[in-house]
């Protein structure tokens, strides 16, 4: 009885994240899809956030489908190609993830930054610029993920004895030292790289917001000046998203770094990484649409 009201705890707690996170996603998808059609100009933030709710509903289904067929004791229906399928899709998905988050830190970063300096020339000037980039992330997220296509089977076809649970219905094989810590090496590097490009943006746009903010009191403003600018609301907006992601990501870096060099079973550590996933995707929206005054007067 224990172990079924903790299914049911877990199961209500998914559900309602997964629930959140498809309405906050879509909503963000839709109101900048909306916004990229029919505004007089392709915004280059549009383009980017419409990737990340796309990506962020990805993470969502992926881990729902799992999680929730486990915890209701639904029958195994994925398979191995289900499988496969489900956890390739997420591992991609989470590394797309930071990297068009750190995309829009980027951007948003160099937008602030004055006219005159070099990181100006660096700004994608056209949505087709920044559509080249997230191609490059799809290209490299999905090639350093590939070795899971190989390595993830469906429990059902496997004697479970010889293999590592992963998650769900989904295990892991056992695989050669070499080819682990390769893969290893590559996930670790992407973080690192694009942790560090998230941290040097995040610093200037607070930087600038100082500075903006010292420049106000100095000409004696309103309060309602400090906030006027679209371009300040902006990087205000983009700084939440910033704080949020930095919270959930590096817990989950370590929780995917532990189950990565260890075939694990421990279910309760594959939960949490689970629903620290699930936060960010889940919640994520929610901070750009409230921080976002045009879409009350939108909706």
């Amino acid at each position: 009885m224990k172990m079924v009201w903790s299914d049911l705890i877990e199961a209500i707690i998914f559900l309602s994240l997964i629930g959140l996170g498809v309405l906050g996603n879509n909503i963000l998808f839709v109101r900048h899809l909306y916004t990229f059609i029919m505004g007089s100009e392709n915004k280059i933030i549009d383009v980017i956030l419409i990737h990340l709710a796309f990506v962020n509903t990805i993470i969502i289904y992926c881990i729902g489908v799992r999680n929730i067929a486990t915890s209701f004791y639904i029958r195994n229906f994925l398979g191995d190609v289900g499988c496969k399928t489900i956890v390739y899709l997420e591992r991609v998905a989470r590394g797309l993830s930071i990297c068009t988050t750190c995309l829009l830190s980027m951007v948003q970063a160099v937008t602030i930054s004055p006219r005159a300096t070099l990181w100006r020339k660096l700004k994608p000037k056209t949505a087709w610029h920044v559509l080249a980039f997230l191609l490059l992330f799809w290209i490299f997220n999905s090639l350093i993920s590939s070795n899971l296509l190989h390595y993830i089977t469906a429990g059902s076809s496997m004697n479970r004895s010889v293999v590592g649970m992963f998650t769900g219905y989904c295990y892991m094989l056992p695989s050669r030292h070499t080819v682990k810590w390769l893969f290893l090496f590559f996930m670790v590097l992407r973080d690192v790289i694009f942790q560090s490009l998230m941290g040097w943006s995040s610093g200037s746009m607070a930087l600038h917001l100082y500075k903006h903010h010292v420049h106000v009191l100095y000409l004696h403003s309103s309060r309602t000046a400090n906030n006027s600018r679209p371009e300040i609301r902006a990087t205000q907006r983009v700084l939440t998203l910033m704080t949020c992601f930095l919270f959930f990501y590096w817990a989950d870096f370590v929780f995917s770094l532990y189950t990565g060099s260890t075939v694990t079973r421990d279910s309760t550590i594959l939960n949490i990484k689970a629903f620290l996933v699930l936060s960010y995707a889940g919640l994520s929206p929610f901070v750009l649409i409230i921080k976002d005054a045009c879409v009350p007067k939108q909706c």
